[in-house]
C-alpha cells in the first residue's frame, strides 16, 4: 500500500495492495485478493464504525453531496468509477477506481464528492466510514457541481471525444 495526498489538501488516494491467489491442488492463479484495511497499517486513521457498498448503474452518478460529522473511504470493488471530490479552494480532482486497480479515496467531513460509473454494468463501492449511518441523521447535504464538466463522461460512456 502506499498513500499521496492530493496538491496540499486533505484529500489522500491509497493504491491498494492487490495478490494472486492460487489453487491448492496444481497452483495456478484463481484469483485475487485486495487488502482494503489492516489495523496495523496506520493508513485509515479512525477505525470504521460502518462498513457498507453502495452500487451505482452503468453511466450514473451518485452526488454530490457532502456529510457534515463524518470522514469516509471509498474504493471501487467491482466496475470502474471516477470519484470526483472538490477541496477547499474549489478544485476539482478526479481519481479512478477499479476492480483491477484497486485505489481507496480518503473523503474528509465537509468535502463534497460524486461518483460516477464509466462501466458499462454495476458498479459496486465498499464505503469506510469513522461514524455509523442511523435513517434520521441529518448529516448529509446535497450540493451541487455547477462548473464541473459532467458531459465528458456520457460522451466516454458513448465513445465520443471532448
Amino acid at each position: 500500500m502506499y498513500l499521496f495526498r492530493l496538491d496540499d489538501s486533505k484529500l489522500q488516494v491509497i493504491r491498494l495492495e492487490k495478490h494472486p491467489t492460487k489453487d491448492i491442488h496444481d497452483q495456478h492463479v484463481n484469483g485475487s485478493l485486495t487488502v482494503v484495511w489492516r489495523d496495523w497499517d496506520d493508513i485509515v486513521k479512525s477505525h470504521p464504525k460502518m462498513i457498507y457498498i453502495s452500487s451505482v448503474n452503468s453511466g450514473e452518478a451518485k452526488g454530490p453531496h457532502l456529510h457534515t460529522k463524518r470522514d469516509s473511504y471509498f474504493v471501487c470493488i467491482h466496475g470502474k468509477v471516477i470519484f470526483i471530490v472538490k477541496d477547499e479552494d474549489g478544485k476539482y480532482h478526479e481519481i479512478e477506481s477499479s476492480a483491477d486497480d484497486p485505489v481507496m479515496i480518503y473523503v474528509p467531513k465537509n468535502y463534497p464528492s460524486a461518483h460516477i460509473n464509466i462501466d458499462s454494468e454495476t458498479s459496486r463501492v465498499l464505503a469506510m466510514a469513522d461514524i455509523a449511518w442511523r435513517p434520521n441523521d441529518d448529516e448529509m447535504q446535497n450540493v451541487s457541481f455547477d462548473n464541473y464538466d459532467w458531459q465528458k463522461w456520457k460522451n466516454f460512456l458513448h465513445g465520443k471525444s471532448t
